[in-house]
């Protein structure tokens, strides 16, 4: 079992953060409205893959493929 974390965008992301993620965690967050209240980011794992949500919506994750994903909590991840 591996454990999540948390921490503010714009922060360092943790060291139990994968390294294949921190790319895409700094695109999303470059996108971030300036002057709006700072999200923070919560890592998980799901089936061994990371998966990290932003307070936003937005979502980072690793595909079955190994490739990176950005994707939002409202679009169906299997269409």
């Amino acid at each position: 079992m591996q454990l999540g974390t948390r921490w503010t965008a714009g922060e360092q992301p943790p060291a139990a953060v994968p390294d294949a993620l921190h790319e895409q965690l700094a695109a999303v967050e470059r996108d971030l409205p300036p002057g709006a209240p700072t999200p923070r980011w919560t890592l998980t794992w799901l089936e061994g893959r990371p998966v990290a949500e932003l307070d936003t919506g937005v979502i980072v994750t690793v595909d079955r493929s190994g490739a990176v994903v950005v994707r939002h909590d409202d679009e169906d991840e299997f269409a």
